[in-house]
This record gives C-alpha cells, structure tokens and sequence, in this order.
C-alpha cells in the first residue's frame, strides 16, 4: 500500500485565543449533535452548562436517555431545531465510526455520515459556526498527517469522513477538527478501548489486539478540552490535535490493563489479517505554532484519568 502524499500546500495557520462571547452565564446556545459517541459524550459532561447535547436515534442507554435524539432524515426538524435555539455553534460529533460494519453496508454509511450533514449545512443559519470533528481515518497509509496531507481513505468509514470534511470546508468561517484515537468512556460502557477491554474482561470473552496498528492516542477529557478552545476561538478551516506520540495497540492494551487492575490477556493479529481494512501507523501532526495545536499528551505519558472510570456504567 503506498503512503499519502502531501500534494497540498497550506500555510500554517494562525488561532486566536479571543473566545466568541464566551461566558457561562449565558442560557446555554452550543448544539452538541453526537452526544452519545466518546468525544461527544465527554464534551456534553464536561461542559453541562454550556451545550445542549443530541444523541444518535434509537440510543436508550440511560446515561444518555435524558437528552433528545437527532432525526437528521428529516429537514423540518432540523428546520425547526435552529429556529427554536438559534445557536452560536453546532459542534458536529455525530457519525458512524464502526468500520466493519460501514464497509459492509456503504450507503447506510453515506446516508449518516454524509447526507445528514448535508442537510444540517443547508439549513444552518449564516450567523451559526460549524465544528466539524473529523477523523485520523481519512488517512490510510503508514506515515505523519499535517493539515498539508492529501486524504487517502482505505475505508469506506474514511471516505465518508472525507467527504464530510469538503462539505464543512466550503462554508466560511467553519472549522474541521481532525483527532486520532479517543481513549474515554462510552455511554454503554462497551464501545471505545477503554470500555471494550474491561467488559470483554468481565465477560469472559476473548481479547485480540492488532500489533501493527500505531495512533495518536489521548484521553478524550484533554481532547475535549482541546475540542471546546478551539470551537470558541476564531480559528477557520482544517486543523489537527496531535498528541506527544504515536503509540501501538499493544502498548495501549497493556497500559490500560494496567489502569484497570487486570491481567493483560489478549492475543495478537496483523491488520492484515483482518476482513475489513485496517488502519497502520497513523500519526497527525500539526503546521501551526500555535498553543492550541500543541500535542497534547500521549494516554501512555499521563496519570490514570479517574473521571473516565468513575463515568463508566455499571456490567449488565
């Protein structure tokens, strides 16, 4: 498989630490669309009274059975939506991340992960900002991403995310956030690294871990952070939050064994040997000098983040 080629040239771009009216006295006028996926889970607890959070149709996770689900199938809610809010920012978290199961079903996948932004952008006010948090997915091929490298999806999940991104990047004033590997937890207490390993663990079920496969992986409480500082900046167009490092699946399985008190008992396969295709060694970097393009710190380099346990949902 070849590797990405930077062909685009893109000077390094420059954040303003100026905040858009932020205040917290303020009824709350940021729309959270993704509430029930890792990031956005971690955004709507961190920032409770700052956003209004919307989860996927059809999630009856109680963690997030509170919160009003999307119906982004229909135009006249959305319509009625940024009628009713009128909000300043639309943080877009919302997609389906499974790979399998999008390379298995390429239209469902198109529908979600593309036409539903679609309809959100047609219908969005001038005055709103749109926060499009992409993926490390829209590359494929071994290397280091900057904001200046061409996408090259090996997936169906990546094309969809690059689609998704040439969409966002056509309304002014916009900003496309690209993260690598979340590590956090999930509404279900099943999806994510984090929870995947603790309840395979609790289950008795069986454990693989892809040797060949390296990313930039933080905790989803900094990536959050990181996400809300630079939707309320004034920064435009496509950025990366890259971490400290780039590290492989089984250094990130055997550290959060580890965190989780538990044996590190797993098994190991190739992303070649895998039936869908697999990302390698992803790495994003960053053009810009920036603070808020500074790494943040690699999962494996920083304290065990509690509050991502303590949000974790009891076993079924």
């Amino acid at each position: 498989m070849e590797d990405c080629q930077e062909t685009r040239q893109l000077s390094p771009h420059t954040v303003s630490l100026c905040p858009l009216e932020d205040t917290d006295t303020q009824r709350p006028d940021i729309l959270l669309f993704g509430a029930s996926s890792l990031l956005g889970f971690t955004l709507a607890r961190l920032y409770a009274n700052r956003v209004i959070p919307f989860v996927s149709p059809g999630n009856g996770t109680p963690a997030v059975s509170q919160w009003p689900a999307l119906q982004l199938h229909d135009s006249h809610w959305i319509k009625d939506i940024f009628r009713r809010i009128s909000p300043r920012l639309v943080v877009y978290c919302h997609a389906v991340c499974d790979v399998p199961k999008c390379q298995a079903a390429p239209e469902w996948a198109y529908e979600i992960n593309v036409r539903q932004l679609m309809r959100v952008l047609a219908l969005l006010p001038e005055q709103t900002r749109c926060v499009y948090v992409s993926s490390d997915h829209v590359f494929g091929g071994d290397g280091v991403y900057t904001e200046a490298s061409s996408p090259c999806p090996i997936s169906v999940y990546g094309i969809t995310r690059a689609r998704a991104e040439e969409l966002v990047l056509r309304r002014p004033g916009s900003l496309v956030i690209r993260v690598g590997l979340g590590i956090g937890s999930s509404p279900d207490g099943r999806k994510g690294h984090l929870n995947w390993i603790r309840y395979r663990m609790a289950k008795g079920l069986p454990i693989t871990i892809i040797h060949d496969e390296f990313r930039s992986a933080v905790w989803t409480s900094d990536l959050a952070t990181r996400v809300m500082q630079l939707a309320l900046s004034r920064e435009e167009g496509l950025c990366h939050i890259p971490a400290t490092r780039a590290v492989s699946r089984v250094e990130l399985a055997t550290h959060l064994f580890r965190l989780l008190g538990l044996p590190p008992t797993f098994r190991l396969a190739s992303r070649r040997q895998q039936p869908v295709p697999h990302l390698g060694r992803v790495e994003l970097a960053s053009l810009s000098s920036s603070p808020l393009a500074a790494p943040l710190p690699s999962a494996l380099d920083t304290g065990f983040d509690t509050t991502e346990i303590e949000a974790m949902p009891g076993l079924e």
